[in-house]
């Protein structure tokens, strides 16, 4: 699944223009909803009405939504495990799998495409509702090492799971979790609430670490293949069992916790034992 630099990348595709086109200020003539599941809210007939003559203000992401403000609403899409998001000047759907298309006035085409239909669209006046369960982003100055101590020590919870948690901090997922507690020297099954300042604080410096750095590469190629990440080549412990610590060169081990594989370092991540 995309998880936060994979979303960014993205995102700032659209920005930026893929091909050289942006969809920064361009106004929608009309969409199509082909698969009408994908439209999460308000049902795809009045998407289709409701997006049409609106322009796009801007573009960003919160936790793994991509963020476009329109005129009236915003439009949110949650890429899931296989979704993405492609533009082109043609009027066929882009992508083999394409679940709904947004055209704008001058022929350009926002696909939604989406091979396994997990993906979701919503056209909202106020997206609060679908946010309201989401944590702190990442870099949010106003997480701070103090608060994210608070954070942590108020929850007896181990360490990956309570990463993963999107009501705890929105973005993280598989990939950038393991490469995080690597490099702040944590296992896995650690409890937060045994973490001390010096290591919360090291923590968060970890997964500010990581993910600046999948964003710098465009994210990772391997379980989202899309953008031409490269992330993928500079992993420390994710997905490689048995391969030498690059810290220390003790095998990468790999544990199955709560139904996600789980890489680390037995060595550089002891697990406290007082």
């Amino acid at each position: 699944m995309p998880e936060l630099p994979e979303v960014e990348t993205v995102a700032r595709s659209l920005v930026s223009g893929q091909g050289g086109a942006s969809i920064l200020g361009r106004q929608v003539s009309r969409a199509k909803v082909a698969w009408a599941r994908s439209v999460a809210a308000p049902g795809a007939a009045a998407f289709q009405r409701r997006i049409a003559g609106q322009r796009v203000q801007d573009v960003g992401r919160r936790a793994k939504f991509i963020q476009i403000s329109l005129d009236e609403d915003t439009l949110l899409v949650h890429l899931r495990m296989s979704g993405d998001l492609l533009l082109g000047y043609q009027e066929p759907p882009l992508g083999a799998h394409s679940r709904l298309q947004v055209y704008f006035d001058d022929g350009l085409q926002l696909s939604f495409n989406d091979p396994r239909k997990f993906g979701r669209v919503w056209l909202l006046a106020d997206p609060g509702a679908v946010f309201a369960g989401l944590g702190p982003e990442p870099f949010d100055p106003a997480l701070t090492p103090k608060r994210f101590g608070a954070m942590l020590t108020a929850r007896r919870r181990q360490l990956k799971p309570l990463l993963l948690d999107q009501s705890f901090i929105a973005g993280l997922g598989n990939i950038y979790a393991d490469e995080a507690l690597w490099e702040a020297r944590l296992h896995p099954l650690e409890l937060a609430s045994r973490l001390d300042a010096a290591q919360a604080a090291a923590l968060l410096r970890a997964v500010r670490k990581v993910l600046k750095e999948g964003i710098r590469r465009n994210g990772a190629s391997i379980d989202w293949v899309y953008r031409g990440g490269d992330f993928q080549n500079y992993f420390k412990v994710y997905q490689q069992t048995g391969e030498p610590c690059p810290r220390c060169g003790t095998p990468i081990s790999r544990i199955v916790l709560g139904q996600r594989s789980t890489h680390f370092c037995a060595r550089c991540q002891a697990l406290s034992t007082d």
